[in-house]
């Protein structure tokens, strides 16, 4: 039996508590997203996912995700909520060893960007919103600091997390990147309308950093496009409500599950072959533009 989930900090905690909950043995198996929806994923009879989408030879799913919902019965649960994780504990509360609850509280506000003007600002003063930056979700090298971390907060009060050699060290870099993250940003977005389009494809390593900060530099915007050139020529567009000037009506998750992806009403990503991104790109933005909700 593993836990297969993706590496986000709603991830960590799906399998912070399902390693609990189940007995679970290390390492996890971290997965894209769009790697289980093409069916790049060797899923395994026994094999626990959560907060991806379904596959068929699992024994257990969770998500929450909008264009997820599944179409038949499954064993384990889908509903619409702030995070998988909120999910998971709520399903497995009464068998856990320890008290999650403050941990699946923050969860839920940070998946669902119920955020303030200050924790995205300054994540440095709010250990759980920082600790959350420290997950990058594209880069495989980072496997050992995830799995390190599900077995710190499986563990460790929060404070004792926090004080970790290898947590601080991620933290530092963090917030050292999120200063040059808010350089990028501001030398690369550009505003038509009220839809903000960050645009890295000409960036090698594309940056990365404090994904709420695009926000508060363009407060104007009310929902943000950001594409870049990943590995293995594919591309990326991530897209997302502002969550401090909420005049959005589309449904993200909903309208990227037509360009490859899917996700929340709110958030969502797909990943394609870079040969697709003009069309791909020029119809999100349109979609956008006209703010019809989908």
């Amino acid at each position: 039996m593993r836990v297969v989930t993706r590496p986000d900090f709603d991830g960590v905690v799906c399998a912070v508590l399902l390693m609990d909950a189940l007995t679970i043995d290390p390492p996890v198996r971290w997965v894209q997203p769009s790697d289980m929806q093409h069916r790049r994923v060797n899923v395994q009879t026994g094999d626990v996912i959560a907060n991806l989408p379904f596959h068929e030879d699992c024994s257990l799913w969770f998500d929450h995700h909008y264009s997820n919902q599944p179409k038949t019965p499954v064993d384990g649960v889908f509903k619409i909520a702030p995070s998988a994780a909120g999910i998971v504990y709520e399903y497995y509360r009464e068998r856990l060893d320890r008290d999650y609850t403050e941990l699946v509280h923050q969860t839920d506000r940070i998946d669902s960007a119920d955020l303030t003007l200050d924790e995205i600002l300054h994540p440095e003063n709010y250990p759980y919103v920082l600790l959350s930056m420290t997950i990058t979700n594209h880069d495989p090298s980072e496997e050992h600091y995830w799995n390190h971390l599900v077995s710190l907060l499986r563990t460790r009060s929060m404070v004792r997390v926090m004080d970790d050699p290898e947590v601080k060290r991620q933290c530092r870099r963090v917030v050292e990147t999120n200063i040059v993250y808010e350089k990028a940003l501001r030398e690369n977005t550009t505003l038509v309308d009220h839809v903000s389009i960050t645009d890295f494809r000409d960036l090698d390593p594309a940056p990365d950093g404090n994904r709420f900060l695009v926000y508060s530099l363009f407060p104007d915007c009310t929902v943000n496009v950001k594409i870049v050139f990943d590995e293995d020529h594919l591309a990326s567009i991530k897209v997302g409500h502002s969550i401090l000037n909420r005049g959005c009506e589309v449904n993200v998750g909903k309208m990227l599950s037509a360009f490859e992806g899917g996700g929340h009403p709110g958030a969502g990503a797909c990943r394609f072959p870079r040969d697709k991104t003009p069309d791909y790109l020029a119809r999100i933005v349109h979609i956008l533009q006209k703010n019809i909700p989908v």
